[in-house]
């Protein structure tokens, strides 16, 4: 299976009062056809940039991609004009934004924010968007669409929003979909409910995805590949079944201990990652986890790790001291 999306060792800075600060630092991930790809990490780790400098809506002048290359289907995204760009958005590449009250203008009706993209996009007519427009809804769950489409954002609830939103993505049948943490403002229920629509919409159209979230039990059930971000860099990679069975950073093994688990005896306490993550604006020489990681060493504080295999398949971990995290994790 081919790779719809490739980035490659993509950077993107941001000019602040304090510095430069580098939220996404030579990253490279992909996307194939058809498969539901995670990006996971704290808050902070560049995740939602990485989606935005694939768009390209990474907010200029203060924010700028400084290098790297987005392949989609063998088109270098970066090397396009603006109005190339813009056909590609909502036609080729769709992204689901983390707040829809935010991405949602208030002052147009549901229904014109729906035919807008289909009348630009594929041509159609007012009429026929607006048939598209009431099916769309009908999909995602949406009754009495017809009604639906004269009201307004306020009159939707959070959980329909939302659905709102993944009708918008799906408008105009793209091949990709870029979901930042499309769940994060609903309440457990609901989140359920919009993931499995997600995933079976996904499965029914072909579609691919790529979820940027930092719900471990989304990743275990929904996603095909991890990519676990850390202070603008990926320092861990594989597929979802090997990371969770077989966690080669360290950093990956604190995400997982701090979280409960059903399927383990019930403990007392949780294990926090003890410590905050560093300053973009002065990150340190070696790995930026070093300060934060039980298993550091003197070598830890002075050399970067780059990327490399440890494990099935392409699973993949940025540590100097995989061997003996593996050893440890043998004897737990």
């Amino acid at each position: 299976m081919g790779a719809l999306l490739e980035v490659e060792h993509l950077t993107t800075e941001f000019v602040t009062r304090g510095g430069v600060v580098r939220a996404v630092d030579g990253v490279s991930w992909d996307v194939r056809e058809g498969e539901t790809v995670a990006l996971v990490g704290e808050s902070g780790c560049g995740k939602s940039v990485s989606a935005l400098s694939v768009m390209r809506l990474v907010a200029a002048p203060a924010g700028r991609i400084v290098a790297g290359r987005v392949r989609f289907k063998g088109r270098d995204l970066r090397a396009l004009s603006d109005e190339e760009m813009r056909r590609i958005r909502g036609r080729e590449i769709a992204m689901i934004f983390q707040e829809p009250m935010t991405s949602l203008n208030p002052v147009l009706s549901i229904g014109r924010q729906l035919t807008e993209g289909l009348e630009i996009h594929l041509g159609m007519t007012p009429g026929e968007a607006r048939r598209r427009a009431a099916e769309l809804l009908a999909m995602v769950g949406i009754p009495d669409a017809e009604r639906r489409l004269r009201q307004y954002p306020h009159q939707f609830s959070g959980g329909m929003r939302q659905r709102m939103m993944i009708a918008m993505a799906l408008a105009c049948n793209p091949s990709l979909i870029l979901a930042d943490e499309p769940t994060t403002a609903l309440d457990v229920t609901i989140q359920a409910q919009i993931l499995e629509l997600m995933k079976a919409l996904s499965r029914r159209l072909g579609v691919a995805m790529l979820i940027i979230t930092h719900n471990l039990g989304v990743v275990a059930r929904y996603a095909d590949r991890v990519n676990v971000m850390y202070a603008g860099r990926i320092v861990e990679r594989g597929t979802a079944r090997e990371l969770y069975a077989n966690p080669r950073h360290p950093y990956t093994l604190g995400l997982l201990r701090s979280v409960p688990r059903l399927d383990e005896p019930r403990r007392a306490r949780l294990d926090p990652i003890e410590g905050q993550p560093p300053d973009l604006t002065r990150l340190p020489a070696g790995c930026a986890f070093a300060a934060r990681c039980a298993f550091r060493v003197e070598r830890c504080a002075r050399d970067r790790p780059g990327l490399v295999g440890v494990g099935a398949g392409d699973h993949v971990s940025a540590c100097w001291e995989t061997e003996r995290l593996d050893r440890a994790l043998a004897t737990r």
